[in-house]
């Protein structure tokens, strides 16, 4: 069982060298092909795009009934290309997975 945990951590860390922020203009075609999808700013975008890689239909069912987690919304969309926002993304194939970026206060 350890060495599942250990693998786990491995591939977490992977996915998080493999985040990056992108101006949301940049990730527009992902949008339109319907891949992007939203994380709420108060989940760690990396355990989202794990548990989706580890298909944990279970958790992201919660989030999307939380409405912390689904696709990017016409209107977000409009907002974040109105303000040429900058977000967080990591590519679990197909999805794209976008987060703002957290504003420190």
């Amino acid at each position: 069982m350890e060495a599942t945990e250990d693998s786990s951590e491995i591939f977490r860390a992977k996915l998080n060298l493999e985040t990056a922020q992108i101006a949301w203009k940049e990730l527009q075609r992902y949008f339109a092909s319907g891949v992007a999808l939203a994380v709420a700013p108060d989940l760690d975008l990396v355990e989202v795009a794990y548990q989706m890689s580890q298909d944990n239909s279970a958790q992201i069912q919660q989030w999307i009934a939380a409405r912390k987690f689904g696709r990017v919304s016409e209107e977000q969309a409009q907002g974040w290309l109105a303000t040429d926002e900058i977000l967080w993304a990591v590519v679990v194939s197909p999805w794209v997975l976008v987060q703002p970026v957290r504003q420190l206060q």
